[in-house]
């Protein structure tokens, strides 16, 4: 087939075989990819935009080798190439030929960008491509996500949204972030993005509706002590999340505040939100306001004066709705009660507990140490007979490793104390940022840390010796370790965070 002269130059000739190879490329790895029912992140990123953009750049390569074979011929003096544009005459067979070629090509490749471009859009808004692509970044988030209760809504539905403007801010983000990992300029762990999520009224509010939370529920825990015998300590609680009633509305329990009728707001020491020593609570239907400092440690008048009150909501306290990292005593407590871990096994929770004091510098060197610990500590137990639990330490080995390997990334410097949690108080300071009893106003009013504000005990014990009340009851919490009432006294979190009971 004939085909102008121009054509037939090296550079022509290079960008038909990249184009060529793309596409046969292209179309091999989506066969791949269609019969054998085979997906990877990879896979996708070479089918949907890195092949695409060899295609595109080989395509061009052919009309810019021909403009400088033009050239080349120009300045030799070639007759026909003296006039400024070219003759395009159809009944020359070369010319004729070229145009079929052209439009049959251009139209096939419309055809490809428009169902490329597609493809590729919404390859990248699927979390496979944003929690296994980036895999030494994303690997602790995306395991977190997919162990945790929003498993199956998409990454975008809350990190993008809807609307062209979030969407592009995202994606602008994302080339910054694809520069930092090409470049190893990233910190280790990552730092969450606090400030450049979403609110949640566009977020969370687009499945969970605020005016209809149900009313209170009811939550048992299984937790193991650390003796020989890794007792079993039960507490059931009542959780005040909404009222006694529906019908109410969210005129009492925990999600008051973020009844429509009150503005809670509030400013931080700091962008991560540890420490809130200043609380601005408005009546929105009466016009009442309340302002609370802490008493102990207050906000500076320098920084109150330059800082922007933020409005409460969702996140303040659901701050790790998907990405969420169990504690030591949690995976270990959860793993016994699931049997992954054998709670017949002497001292097994104390030895997982003093297993993760210190870090580790990476999950091949945590799981030697897990293993070579239990091993040298049943062997150096006298009491303990090491070959009447031979399979039960083998299994508790396994059962540990797993839960490690689902919270603990040392290559990225990501563990259970990196990310706090702010639901609760136990191991972080969570609702005690604010109700702490140091909150005061000015006329005396105090936030009160009072438990029974959130939730009263219904149960608590031994297993098989609990204490009960009525759900309208309420126990007084029993410390399951003798510490002389000393829990009154402080936070939990002072002993909580830093050491395992």
């Amino acid at each position: 087939m004939k085909l102008p002269r121009s054509y037939y130059n090296l550079l022509s000739y290079i960008g038909t075989a990249i184009a060529g190879i793309s596409f046969f490329m292209m179309l091999y790895l989506f066969a791949v990819a269609f019969i054998f029912e085979r997906s990877s992140s990879y896979l996708g990123l070479f089918i949907y935009i890195i092949l695409p953009v060899f295609l595109i750049i080989g395509l061009l390569l052919i009309p810019i080798g021909m403009l400088f074979e033009l050239k080349r011929r120009k300045k030799k003096g070639k007759d026909y190439l003296k006039k400024a544009w070219p003759i395009i005459d159809l009944n020359v067979s070369k010319y004729r030929n070229a145009i079929i070629i052209f439009c049959i090509v251009s139209l096939f490749f419309l055809f490809l960008t428009g169902l490329g471009s597609y493809e590729a859009f919404h390859y990248t808004e699927s979390v496979e491509f944003c929690g296994t692509l980036c895999h030494e970044v994303m690997e602790p988030e995306h395991i977190a996500y997919q162990n945790s209760s929003h498993s199956r809504v998409a990454c975008v539905d809350c990190h993008v949204g809807s609307g062209a403007d979030w969407y592009m801010r995202s994606k602008l983000s994302g080339l910054r972030q694809v520069h930092a990992v090409l470049t190893d300029n990233f910190s280790r762990p990552i730092e969450t993005p606090i400030t450049d999520l979403r609110p949640a009224r566009e977020t969370c509010e687009e499945c969970h509706w605020p005016q209809k939370f149900y009313e209170r529920q009811l939550r048992y825990s299984k937790h193991y002590l650390t003796d020989s015998l890794n007792t079993e300590w039960n507490i059931s609680l009542q959780m005040k999340i909404g009222p006694t009633h529906s019908s109410l509305g969210l005129s009492e329990g925990i999600h008051w505040h973020i009844n429509p009728d009150v503005k809670i707001e509030y400013i931080a020491k700091r962008d991560n939100r540890k420490k809130i020593p200043w609380v601005k609570y408005t009546n929105l239907a009466t016009g009442e306001v309340t302002i609370y400092q802490d008493t102990i440690k207050p906000l500076k008048q320098k920084k109150l004066e330059s800082s922007e009150p933020r409005n409460m909501d969702c996140i303040d306290c659901h701050n790790r709705p998907s990405h969420h990292y169990l504690t030591p005593q949690e995976f270990v407590d959860y793993a016994i009660a699931s049997g992954e871990i054998p709670e017949d096994l002497p001292f097994i929770k104390k030895i997982a507990m003093d297993l993760f004091i210190d870090p580790y510098e990476s999950k091949d060197t945590l799981f030697i140490a897990v293993e070579s610990y239990i091993r040298d500590f049943y062997k150096n137990h006298n009491s303990i007979d090491q070959e009447l639990y031979i399979d039960k330490i083998d299994q508790a080995i396994l059962g540990i490793n797993k839960g490690a390997s689902k919270n603990i990334f040392p290559e990225m410097g990501v563990s259970w104390d990196k990310y706090p949690d702010h639901i609760g108080h136990k191991t972080y300071n969570g609702c005690f940022r604010c109700h702490s009893d140091n909150h005061i106003s000015e006329t005396g009013q105090t936030i009160s840390k009072d438990c029974n504000l959130c939730h009263t005990i219904v149960k608590q014990g031994k297993a098989g010796e609990e204490s009960k009340a009525f759900v309208d009851e309420t126990l007084e919490f029993i410390h399951p370790v003798d510490i002389k009432g000393e829990w009154k006294n402080g936070l939990c979190v002072e002993c909580h965070r830093y050491l395992y009971l």
